[in-house]
Order: structure tokens, then sequence, then C-alpha cells
């Protein structure tokens, strides 16, 4: 589950068939030193280096506070707010970072526990800042148990691009803060729900780093 290639292995395929694409319109130019490929070769070839950086993993060194909760997610804080429909069952706070093509689309555990939940929800493609996305999007989450009882769930959704999620999470795993345990392709966004007693350190607007950025902490 915690792959640390500096490239996603899930990206492995889409580099491979770009890198093709690219390197046989370079050849068919240069063969026939024809202009006309010349486009559609340098157009494949900033395609190959964007599928190639899209798929970036680095690694990242979660905070020392054993209490925080770190950003599943790297991008844009859209949703920091107490919401009532929740896959906790009850009211609980409510944060959602937004990914765009340009993040880092690898997701990482917010915090230790052990995996109580996961399911799916097949759903529609609204873009991923439109409030209907947490409930109608297609869907993964999880529910994780920490070591103090308190149950989080952290649930990734498809935006109007990505028709992709992928979890590796299972139940009755146990997890580590800021382990890899997913991926999301081409824009797309993560919500985190925690239990209203937990301290909220981030607003709309503020940027987050998956595994680094400090969400929430434990009360």
């Amino acid at each position: 589950m915690n792959n640390s290639s500096p490239i996603a292995r899930e990206g492995y395929p889409f580099i491979a068939w770009s890198l093709v694409v690219t390197l046989l319109l370079g050849c068919a130019a240069w063969m026939l030193c024809s202009i006309v490929l010349a486009v559609p070769f340098a157009l494949s070839l900033v395609l190959a280096l964007f599928v190639l950086y899209f798929f970036r993993n680095p690694e990242r060194t979660p905070p020392a506070d054993p209490r925080a909760i770190v950003s599943p997610a790297d991008g844009t804080v859209i949703v920091a707010d107490v919401v009532t429909d929740t896959p906790l069952g009850c009211e609980a706070l409510k944060v959602s970072v937004f990914m765009s093509v340009f993040s880092v689309h690898v997701n990482r555990v917010p915090f230790d526990g052990t995996v109580r939940d996961v399911f799916y929800h097949r759903g529609t493609f609204f873009d991923a800042r439109d409030g209907r996305a947490s409930c109608e999007n297609e869907r993964n989450g999880v529910v994780l148990e920490t070591p103090g009882g308190a149950r989080i769930a952290f649930v990734q959704i498809a935006g109007l691009i990505a028709r992709r999620i992928i979890c590796y999470a299972r139940s009755g795993d146990k997890l580590t803060r800021g382990e890899r345990y997913g991926l999301i392709r081409f824009g797309s966004r993560v919500d985190i729900y925690l239990p209203l007693n937990m301290e909220l350190l981030v607003k709309l607007g503020d940027s987050a780093v998956a595994g680094e950025t400090i969400l929430a902490r434990v009360a």
C-alpha cells in the first residue's frame, strides 16, 4: 500500500502509452522530415511530460505532534464547517480539500487507527468544488477508529474529469498517519469528517499538503 516510488505505480500504464505515442510520432517526423508531424509530436511530448508530472509521488514527513490530524490530500480547503449529513452518522466537523489537475493526487491517511468500514457509491461527476459532489458524485470512503476510540471518516470524491478512484484500505487494516492509501485520477477532492470536540485549525482558502498540513487536533 505504501508505495515509495517517486512515480505512483497507478500511473505506469498512462506514462508508458504517452511515451510510446510520443516516440512513434517523433521517429515518423524525423524519418519523413515532416513539419506536419512535428506539431502532433510536440503536443504529444507536452502531454507525456504532464502525465509524468501528474503521477508524481513525493515523500512526506508527518508532524511530530501525535495529536495532529493531517490532510489526506494536496490542494485548497473549500469547506471547513459543521455538517449534519455525515458518514459517521452524527453531526461532525467537515473539511474538504480540492485537488486541481496540477496537485499531487496520491492520498494519505490522516491519523493512526483501525479501518472499521470502507464504502463505495457510484454517482454523477459534478465539478469537485460543487456542493453536491459530497453526496452525489462517485466516491469511496474509509471510517477509521483511532487508538483513543474516536471515529473519523475520509472520503475520496471523483470530480468532473476524474473517473477512477483507487483505495487500498480494507476493513480491519491498521493504518499509520501519513502513509499512502489511494489515489484519484485527474482533478477531485477529499472530504474528512471529525468529531465535534476536535480543534479545527484550517479555514477556507488555506493550502494543504497531504501527510503534513495539520487540519485539526485530537482533543
